[in-house]
């Protein structure tokens, strides 16, 4: 196994707590993923996979989903305590 493999499994429950808020974000600001999706400017299949954990986002694409769904991205932050060793 390769240590890129090691290094996605780590993070996984990280992965798993962001997608359950995004989708709670996106939700909760009342919009459907083809709703989410022509606000950012993308499809909806680009929602989708991000909140079923077939493709993971990047930092810039967490702080535009929380920007198109109304929602302060420092409270996403505070939300997803991860711990380093």
């Amino acid at each position: 196994m390769s240590n890129s493999g090691m290094r996605i499994r780590k993070y996984d429950k990280y992965h798993e707590k962001l997608r359950k808020e995004l989708r709670a974000i996106r939700m909760g600001a009342d919009l459907t993923q083809e709703q989410l999706a022509e606000q950012l400017g993308t499809k909806q299949a680009f929602i989708s996979k991000y909140e079923r954990g077939e493709r993971n986002l990047d930092f810039i694409e967490v702080l535009q989903v929380c920007s198109a769904c109304g929602y302060d991205s420092i409270k996403l932050i505070a939300k997803i305590k991860v711990h380093h060793k």
